[in-house]
C-alpha cells in the first residue's frame, strides 16, 4: 500500500473514530435511582425509569468547557403527564452555569413541551418553550447543544430551535469559566410540569421509561485544571474543530426562524408582563 493510500485510510479511520458514538459504560455514571437506571446492549443503550417511589439519573464522567454534545432520546410514551425528562449541562456550586433541555410530559395525544433555559452565575429566567413537529416518544431523535465562546445553540435533529449569543459586550453574563458535566434524569414534577400542576401523574401507568443512545461529544474536556483544547480563544479553531467557531449559516437561520414562528409557545423575550422594568438586555439586541 502506498504512503498516500495509507494516509488516506488513516484519515478515514480517524474521522470515523472521532464521530463514533460513545459508550455509556465508558462515558457516564448512574448516580441515583436504586437500580431504576440501566445500561444495556453492552453500553450502547441507557434507560431511566420512574415509579411512585423514585426516579433515576446519570451524569458524565467528564467535565467540559465548550463542546458540541449530541444525544438521542426516546421519551416516555403514552400518558406522561407529570413527568419531566431533563437533559442538561451544569457546573457545581451556588453560582452555577447551566444549559437546559427539559421535556415536560402530557396526557396521551397531547404534545410534549420542550423547555429550554440558560443559567449564568446561578441566574436563569431565560426560558423558551416549544412543541415539536413530531412525536418524541415514538422513536429516537437527536438533541444537541453547541456551546462555544460566541454562542449556545439548541438543536433537534440538526435543526436549530434556539440561539443564545454571547452578549458580554452589553453586560450580559455568558457561561465561559465553569466546566460542566452532562446530566440527565427522569422525575416526578406533577406539582408544576403539566398545565401548571393541574394534571397529576397517573401511577397506574408506571414505571415510566425514557431511553438514550448514540451519545457523541466533540468537546474540550476539563481535567486537573486544564482544557484538552489548545486554547479557549477563537483563533484556536483549527486545532479544536469547526464547532469551536461555528455559527448559524443562512439556511440554519431560516430554519431557526421557521421553528420559532411555528413551534415556540413561550419566549421570555416577549413577556413584557414578567419584566415591567424592561426586557433583559439580550432580548433588545436580537
Amino acid at each position: 500500500m502506498s504512503m498516500a493510500s495509507t494516509l488516506h485510510l488513516f484519515l478515514v479511520l480517524g474521522s470515523l473514530m472521532v464521530a463514533s458514538a460513545g459508550n455509556f459504560y465508558k462515558d457516564f455514571d448512574i448516580t441515583w435511582g436504586d437500580g431504576r437506571a440501566k445500561m444495556l446492549n453492552n453500553g450502547d443503550l441507557l434507560t431511566l425509569s420512574l415509579d411512585k417511589a423514585s426516579g433515576s439519573g446519570f451524569q458524565s464522567k467528564n467535565e467540559y468547557l465548550y463542546g458540541k454534545i449530541d444525544m438521542q432520546l426516546k421519551l416516555v410514551p403514552g400518558n406522561s403527564a407529570g413527568t419531566v425528562t431533563a437533559y442538561y449541562l451544569k457546573s457545581p456550586g451556588s453560582t452555577w452555569d447551566e444549559i437546559d433541555f427539559e421535556f415536560l410530559g402530557n396526557l396521551s395525544g397531547d404534545p410534549y413541551t420542550l423547555h429550554t433555559n440558560v443559567f449564568t452565575n446561578g441566574k436563569g429566567d431565560r426560558e423558551q418553550q416549544f412543541h415539536l413537529w413530531f412525536d418524541p416518544a415514538a422513536d429516537f431523535h437527536t438533541y444537541s447543544i453547541l456551546w462555544n465562546p460566541q454562542r449556545i445553540v439548541f438543536s433537534v435533529d440538526g435543526t436549530p430551535i434556539r440561539e443564545f449569543k454571547n452578549s458580554e459586550s452589553i453586560g450580559v453574563p455568558f457561561p465561559k469559566n465553569q466546566p460542566m458535566r452532562i446530566y440527565s434524569s427522569l422525575w416526578n414534577a406533577d406539582d408544576w410540569a403539566t398545565r401548571g400542576g393541574l394534571v397529576k401523574t397517573d401511577w397506574t401507568h408506571a414505571p415510566f421509561t425514557a431511553s438514550y443512545r448514540n451519545f457523541n461529544a466533540e468537546a474540550c474536556v476539563w481535567s486537573n485544571g486544564k482544557s484538552s483544547c489548545a486554547s479557549n480563544s477563537a483563533s484556536s479553531t483549527s486545532s479544536n474543530g469547526a464547532w469551536f467557531s461555528q455559527e448559524l449559516d443562512s439556511t440554519n437561520q431560516s430554519r431557526l426562524k421557521w421553528v420559532q414562528k411555528n413551534y415556540m409557545i413561550y419566549n421570555y423575550c416577549a413577556d413584557t408582563k414578567r419584566f415591567p422594568q424592561g426586557l433583559p438586555a439580550e432580548c433588545r439586541t436580537s
